[in-house]
């Protein structure tokens, strides 16, 4: 199953003749952890309407808030 979007930002990595698989693989999932391709993939894993879009966005902001909050009170 391939996501629309994620063949943009596909991880690449070429072995060199003297590298071990090992370091090429470590070099892979470097990459896609840099390059958030799971986090997308679980994201659109399934569809969500513009509405809980909205909620999981309001749900984020009161979050951000309440941490500034109490950073700036604990300074």
């Amino acid at each position: 199953m391939i996501i629309q979007g994620v063949l943009d930002q596909m991880a690449q990595v070429i072995v060199g003749e003297n590298e071990g698989i090992e370091s090429a693989l470590r070099r892979f999932k470097r990459q896609v952890s840099r390059a958030d391709i799971f986090s997308d993939i679980k994201k659109k894993r399934y569809f969500e309407t513009p509405i809980e879009k909205a909620k999981r966005k309001a749900i984020s902001r009161r979050r951000k808030r309440r941490f500034k909050a109490n950073a700036n009170a604990s300074s």
